[in-house]
């Protein structure tokens, strides 16, 4: 078998084509958020002048710097001078519980924690032994560098992911897989410097980078509004007008929440005249709702896992496809390989085949950060001959005409609004609750989509309220389970595992088939 886009020319960084930007513009709006607004001179400049402050404090090629900073321009230009620098920058979620941050940083190990702390405000002078710099105080440091790094070989990023061993797990990301990925989103999407962008995911999921990145390398304008207010549907549609947002992308639980808000039809007469849907499965019953308020709106419907660098497709949908009753997710950017294997490990080649999905090519992870045995469980050189491939877990077929379709998973990993949640992962946290003497996650099935139950034993009377709140000392709000049933004992079958069944059906729930568990 031959397997398509090995090879292919290596593209400029992100930050050699956002610096091209800045040459041919330099007073073109770059970057917007409440606070400032930058040209791309001027945000070329700020990356610079950080630059230099971060190798004023010892930050050197390869070296981590941790970024505990919510949308906004800053976060951009810290990424940025942090490929300046050739180092590697480290997304942290602000809204993550300490004990979970912590987890990160040792892993991890960085140079420096980057935030938005008012110096002298009385915040964390360490995470875990990192130190922390408020980033006022980077900028009062901050001066012209040397010339950037050439850093195409070098890794980009690190981002972290809910990991199957019970911990978070790094996924390490190259400039070459990045620059390839990004490249090839603003392409799919004809992206221009008339594009202005409304980033909507946080940039702690690198979800959020297929719109922030591919709009500035391609000469357009990112605009961020808080997370928080971007989560009443308002502010969306009021930015949107104020702002003059023709592109926008987000996930489908985003998606319902703006349809539920009932003004979906302003989209009519507004700018916005494309969407991409990402980060979780899309339902055909979510775009034809879209579609029956705003039927001019383009969308597309991107796919790919954190392991193979933000987004692996990018398809335009339209009504008609929606007739064979499944979305389809497309096919692979330039320099990506999508291989379909069944459960003897045979490559399929017949369409409309199921197997599990393989990912090869350009955009491929250089693996997970110090864990050389895990990414060993999941790349591959045997299905075909001297070809990497990554087993994303997920199962796909090919339709007749060549799109790939999603059907789920075939692991313990399920996607919920743009989040990959590990039932192992969530089980050791729930564990960690005092007075909790074992946890197990495990999915029901709901009309909306799987929902995530908490079995718990425990010796101590306590409430659904009281492990709630003792939950959200160790799991993200947007990973906390959606029922805790406290159980007297954990069953076992007859293999000494976890009855599964025994468990969900005294909770009077029944199981989600695994086919259909998780969303891309």
């Amino acid at each position: 078998m031959t397997v398509k886009g090995q090879g292919l020319r290596a593209s400029p960084t992100v930050l050699q084509s956002i610096i091209r930007r800045a040459h041919i513009d330099p007073d073109h709006p770059a970057a917007k958020d409440l606070e400032k607004e930058l040209s791309y001179a001027q945000l070329i400049d700020e990356v610079a002048r950080f630059a230099g402050a971060l190798r004023a404090r010892g930050v050197n090629v390869g070296d981590r710097v941790a970024l505990l900073i919510p949308n906004s321009v800053d976060f951009i230009i810290v990424a940025l001078a942090c490929q300046w620098t050739g180092a590697i920058f480290v997304p942290l979620a602000v809204t993550d519980p300490t004990p979970r941050l912590e987890t990160v940083v040792a892993d991890c190990l960085p140079l420096l924690v980057v935030n938005l702390v008012k110096s002298g405000s009385g915040g964390a002078a360490f995470l875990g032994n990192s130190p922390v710099v408020p980033i006022d105080t980077l900028r009062t440091e901050s001066h012209a560098p040397e010339a950037e790094i050439d850093a195409a070989d070098l890794a980009a990023y690190l981002i972290y992911t809910s990991g199957t061993t019970g911990t978070p797990k790094g996924v390490q990301i190259s400039n070459a897989a990045f620059a390839a990925a990004v490249e090839s989103t603003a392409s799919a999407l004809g992206l221009s410097p008339a594009t202005k962008t409304l980033c909507v995911s946080p940039f702690h999921f690198d979800g959020s980078y297929a719109n922030l990145f591919p709009t500035l390398v391609s000469g357009g304008t990112v605009v961020m509004r808080p997370r928080d207010a971007l989560l009443y549907p308002q502010t969306f549609f009021k930015t949107v007008e104020a702002e003059g947002i023709t592109y926008s992308g987000f996930t489908p639980s985003y998606l319902r929440l703006l349809l539920a808000s009932r003004r979906m039809a302003q989209l009519n007469d507004s700018t916005l005249k494309m969407i991409a849907l990402g980060g979780e499965a899309t339902s055909t019953a979510d775009l034809r709702a879209l579609w029956s308020k705003a039927p001019a709106v383009r969308v597309f419907n991107r796919y790919g896992p954190t392991e193979t660098t933000i987004a692996a497709t990018n398809m335009e949908l339209t009504p008609t496809m929606l007739e064979n009753g499944a979305v389809p997710i497309g096919r692979p950017h330039p320099g990506v390989s999508f291989v379909l294997v069944d459960h003897e490990g045979r490559v399929i080649e017949d369409a409309l085949r199921k197997g599990e999905l393989y990912i090869g090519g350009v955009q491929l992870m250089d693996g997970y950060w110090a864990a050389p045995l895990v990414t060993s469980e999941v790349m591959r050189s045997d299905i075909v001959a001297g070809v990497n491939l990554y087993r994303t877990g997920d199962v796909a077929y090919r339709d007749q005409f060549e799109n790939y379709v999603y059907v789920g998973r075939n692991d313990r990993v399920v996607k919920r609004s743009g989040v990959r949640i590990s039932l192992d992962e969530l089980s050791e946290s729930m564990s960690k609750i005092e007075h909790v003497d074992s946890a197990a996650c495990l999915l029901f099935d709901r009309e909306d989509g799987p929902g995530i139950v908490a079995f718990v034993t425990t010796e101590t009377k306590l409430s659904d309220v009281e492990l709630r709140r003792a939950a959200r000392q160790f799991i993200p709000e947007n990973m906390l389970p959606d029922r805790i049933e406290i159980v007297d004992t954990m069953p076992l079958n007859r293999s000494n595992q976890l009855d599964e069944k025994t468990l969900l059906s005294m909770a009077g729930l029944e199981p989600v088939l695994r086919s259909g568990v998780a969303a891309n």
